[in-house]
């Protein structure tokens, strides 16, 4: 399709084809699907338009419950991401909840750029946006993300080479957060409603390859048979 004119026009255009299409392969898909959803993962990442969480896994509508935002951020106090939380393992019953990042990240790269400022002071509210004050939105969601990043010695390690630092320290300890949940730990103390086993995991995505790599911090209930998981930074998924 022609990349020319107005992208509202060309979304609506494509969103009318793409529905031809799959009513044509997949007759009773849209009819399945208004009958409700049971969606296997929760995919916590990063509101970059080149991460779509459902096309780079090969997934079709109704398998994966998303929740995403700047830097894929898990916060303790952000009610947004805790209900979207507490709805997908209580209500949907989802078993997987993923943290991905990705790289070339824009949040965690204003972070670390940050963080690599000889004028840092740790001690005062940190403007990682410059242009705006400490105390706007973007900077108090940037801050934690930066303190982490001035906390990994990168001061003199070449942007290139740190950031991709920055972005798995960031995913591992989104994933931490995860587990500090009360979703979480009720889930794994007392058992979801659905009596699902739930487990958080927590991914990159590269951009230049394609390719989700695993990080291997994955964690699921006490004394559950850890999961059987494949070499997901080799093998991309199937499309």
């Amino acid at each position: 399709m022609s990349r020319n004119g107005h992208p509202i026009q060309r979304m609506l255009t494509a969103n009318a084809q793409w529905a031809e299409d799959v009513q044509r392969a997949e007759p009773s898909f849209f009819e399945q699907s208004a009958k409700g959803q049971a969606p296997h993962t929760l995919w916590i990442g990063c509101a970059d338009s080149r991460v779509p969480d459902s096309i780079i896994t090969g997934s079709k509508p109704g398998e994966i419950f998303v929740h995403r935002n700047i830097a894929n951020q898990l916060k303790l106090d952000d009610y947004n991401a805790l209900s979207v939380l507490r709805y997908a393992v209580d209500y949907l019953g989802v078993e997987h909840v993923v943290i991905v990042g990705h790289t070339e990240c824009g949040g965690a790269a204003a972070c670390l750029g940050a963080s690599q400022n000889p004028s840092l002071d740790l001690k005062k509210a940190i403007a990682t946006v410059p242009s705006l004050p400490a105390d706007s939105s973007l900077n108090r969601w940037l801050e934690p993300l930066t303190r982490l990043a001035a906390s990994l010695g990168l001061s003199s390690t070449p942007h290139q080479e740190a950031l991709p630092v920055v972005v798995e320290e960031n995913v591992k300890m989104q994933v931490e957060m995860l587990a500090k949940t009360v979703t979480i730990n009720d889930a794994w103390t007392k058992g979801p409603p659905k009596g699902q086993q739930v487990w958080i995991h927590g991914w990159v995505y590269d951009i230049a390859t394609g390719k989700l790599k695993d990080l291997h911090v994955s964690q699921g209930p006490p004394g559950a048979k850890p999961l059987s998981e494949g070499p997901l930074s080799e093998e991309p998924a199937e499309m």
